[in-house]
């Protein structure tokens, strides 16, 4: 498969390139928050109704490929850690702390923490987020400026020198229904646009309402406690992991989540319930349904995986670490980094905590 960018073609080895791109997209969402206050998105620019649309693609996959949902069950059985949204954190001589493996979205049903994981969070002394900057939008939108290299070109390029005469045209209709002029993000490097337009409509909206994403609720929350909260890392670190990939890999996944349309609605719709009955490890064998072959490139999924999840599996277990051995920690990451060899859960195992689910 070619595309075509400016006067460029890149080869995509594969149209399962997109499962990586969508992953990425996903992992972006918290920095497209960001967005809203960067480019002061007003609500009455923003779609009227806050509602989603979207199904779910396991959903119709069941009723129509049984054969393909029972490799995509089978491969999600085979994840390491990969039931569950929230574990209970144990070593010896220091009270139990609590792990949420969270979803960067206002989603109302998300928002609304388990019974045990609330009163884990109401009775903890400290809260652990990803970042503890998203406390304050504005100046951690002030603090990203001081690095611009990491939103923006800083040599003069524009997003439509780089795109297709379609693809432009098509990227203009994705920012309009979001409510945000082409104008104003034509200097923002390819990855912080693709995460404004991997953002269904409705989260936009609800965003620009002033509604709080999941990790920002429970800070705010905490802080309106008395509690401690502290962030293993800070946006620019996160910005910084994705400016380390390829500009060209950036560009594809950009020109492939605006292909998708409609259907990134079912995307987020799918994850989202996923996430609600705990099954993560589904998550990524559900992304590949969305392309036709559900094969992705090795060297493009390698290079992701390592720096966007690997690596900060690590720093988040390493920073963790210090301030869990205080005991009685209510910590919340992005639930995607949890399962796996190399997840959150394993790499806390491997520092001498017990980690178990919670049901």
């Amino acid at each position: 498969m070619t595309i075509s960018i400016g006067h460029r073609s890149l080869s995509i080895a594969s149209p399962g390139n997109i499962l990586l791109w969508l992953i990425a997209a996903f992992h972006m969402l918290l920095a497209a928050t960001l967005i809203a206050v960067l480019l002061s998105v007003s609500p009455a620019a923003a779609a009227d109704d806050v509602s989603c649309t979207g199904r779910n693609i396991l959903t119709d996959l069941k009723q129509n490929d049984p054969a393909r949902y029972a490799e995509v069950v089978k491969e999600a059985d085979a994840v390491p850690n990969g039931k569950g949204i929230f574990w209970k954190i144990e070593k010896q001589g220091i009270a139990p702390s609590w792990l949420l493996g969270s979803m960067h979205v206002t989603d109302p049903r998300v928002l609304n923490l388990p019974p045990r994981a609330q009163a884990a969070h109401d009775a903890a002394n400290t809260i652990i987020i990803e970042s503890d900057e998203i406390l304050d939008e504005k100046k951690a939108s002030a603090a990203l400026l001081m690095r611009p290299e990491l939103m923006m070109f800083t040599d003069g390029t524009t997003i439509e020198k780089l795109l297709s005469h379609d693809d432009y045209a098509r990227l203009e209709q994705g920012l309009k229904e979001r409510g945000i002029p082409l104008a104003a993000v034509s200097r923002m490097q390819p990855w912080m646009i693709s995460s404004v337009v991997a953002l269904p409509g409705c989260e936009m909206a609800r965003k620009a309402k002033g509604v709080q994403f999941l990790d920002q609720k429970i800070a705010t929350d905490a802080i309106a406690s008395g509690k401690q909260v502290k962030g293993l890392e800070t946006l620019a670190e996160q910005l910084q992991a994705m400016a380390e990939l390829p500009t060209d890999f950036h560009l594809k996944s950009l020109i492939e989540t605006l292909a998708l349309g409609s259907k990134m609605n079912d995307v987020v719709e799918t994850m989202t319930d996923l996430y609600l009955s705990g099954d993560i490890g589904m998550t990524i064998p559900m992304l590949k349904t969305v392309s036709p072959d559900g094969k992705d490139d090795e060297g493009d999924y390698a290079a992701f995986e390592q720096r966007i999840i690997l690596d900060r599996n690590k720093v988040m277990a390493e920073r963790a670490a210090p301030i869990l051995a205080n005991g009685n920690v209510f910590m919340a990451v992005g639930a995607l980094h949890l399962p796996g060899e190399g997840g959150v859960i394993e790499l806390l195992r491997k520092q001498g905590f017990t980690v178990t689910a919670v049901n």
